[in-house]
């Protein structure tokens, strides 16, 4: 038997949890930390560090949130109120929201792939720092990680591009299991 069979467990069960699902409490500022340190802990050849962290208060996100109604109003002029308020709370809903920004540039030996896949394996392990203290985690883009208007809002830089968004809460419901792919009919085995 492995002996890290707790680790195996929570693989085979792990779930996101959707921000609509989670409450209050969310991480304080000394477990955020702890959770970016472990997050931070992922292949990156190099040592480049391609990705940064931004850390969005409540009331950032009331502003941000706030000029995002703006941009789709702009838009779509007659976007119905129910759009409206489901932009203005899509970075209200989790207690937690955390940037994950790809830094990937060019490098004389180190691909731009490579980096751009270090920043996803961020936004992954900081989902499980998350849940490893705890907490349910989701990670999610939405339309404005890919809209330039969006960029300076959310703190990026030039040539930055958002990994994902962290939210992260308490769980309020369990969302349930999900359809997985069939890992047979997803496989092939290279042997000669």
């Amino acid at each position: 038997m492995p002996e890290n069979q707790n680790l195996i467990e929570y693989l085979r069960n792990r779930r996101s949890v959707p921000p609509a699902m989670m409450t209050s409490p969310g991480p304080g500022r000394e477990e955020i930390e702890a959770l970016l340190a472990l997050a931070s802990r992922v292949p990156d050849h190099g040592k480049l560090a391609p990705w940064r962290f931004v850390v969005y208060s409540r009331a950032a996100r009331e502003r941000i949130s706030e000029a995002l109604v703006q941009l789709v109003r702009q838009d779509r002029p007659d976007v119905s109120d129910d759009a409206v308020t489901l932009e203005r709370n899509r970075l209200l809903l989790a207690p937690v929201v955390i940037g994950v920004v790809s830094r990937a540039a060019p490098h004389p030996k180190i691909p731009e792939w490579e980096q751009v896949l270090s920043a996803g394996a961020v936004c992954y392990n900081l989902l499980l720092a998350a849940n490893a203290h705890g907490y349910a985690a989701t990670w999610l883009t939405q339309w404005f990680a890919y809209d330039d208007r969006a960029r300076p809002l959310l703190g990026l830089q030039s040539g930055e591009k958002v990994a994902g968004f962290i939210h992260i809460g308490t769980m309020e419901t369990h969302p349930g299991d999900r359809g997985r792919p069939v890992v047979q009919e997803i496989t092939s085995w290279v042997e000669s």
